[in-house]
């Protein structure tokens, strides 16, 4: 004899699921176009914010205090980082970043994505401390699209940009380290790419709450 469900019956479904936040580190070299994606990704995502980073790098002209960093003096940045104030912190190019804890923290167990843009000293470093992250390494179609990319934006003294690109091809070998890889050779399936990595973390079963 069947114990299940007459015919016609209707099964109630006892909750709804929501899913759960999580941090979410994009990292690659300098010119590889991190910034870009994340500035669509939160734009077309609501469940996205942008965690805003402090740094003692100068300001560059088309920045603003607070929209795309925290720029602080060195003196500030290391009474925060002695205060236990940074999620992770790193030197890059002879200047000074970290990610604030507190603002993670926070969104996380709201239910949000909360997005990193970071270089790969700092995605190490959020990997250590986070085990739980989810990592997305940004890779350039090539050296040479890098050295164009940082050309164009004009931002940096010539001997930085230099710099940036000596330092480019060890950086770029990190990428065994993330969860996922993003070739950012084509803005629009990079963006298509990296919405999809969103959509799938935030299905898995163990982020998902119920309610």
């Amino acid at each position: 004899m069947s114990t299940g469900p007459s015919a016609g019956a209707v099964t109630r479904i006892p909750f709804q699921f929501a899913p759960g936040g999580f941090l979410l580190v994009l990292s690659g070299p300098s010119g590889a176009g991190k910034g870009t994606l994340v500035d669509r990704l939160v734009a077309a995502r609501p469940e996205c914010t942008f965690s805003i980073s402090a740094t003692t790098r100068p300001r560059r002209s088309n920045e603003e205090e607070g929209v795309q960093y925290e720029f602080v003096s060195r003196d500030e940045f290391e009474r925060r980082r002695a205060a236990g104030l940074f999620l992770e912190w790193a030197e890059v190019h002879d200047q000074l970043y970290a990610t604030p804890t507190r603002f993670v923290d926070e969104g996380v167990r709201a239910g949000r994505i909360v997005v990193l843009d970071v270089d790969v000293q700092g995605g190490a470093s959020v990997r250590r401390v986070r085990p739980d992250s989810v990592s997305v390494f940004v890779y350039p179609p090539s050296i040479e699209a890098l050295r164009k990319r940082l050309l164009q934006r004009s931002t940096d003294l010539p001997e930085v940009v230099e710099t940036r690109l000596h330092n480019a091809p060890g950086e770029l070998m990190q990428y065994r380290e993330y969860d996922y890889l993003v070739v950012n050779d084509d803005l629009e399936q990079a963006v298509a790419r990296l919405m999809a990595i969103v959509d799938a973390e935030r299905a898995r079963v163990h982020r998902l709450r119920a309610e």
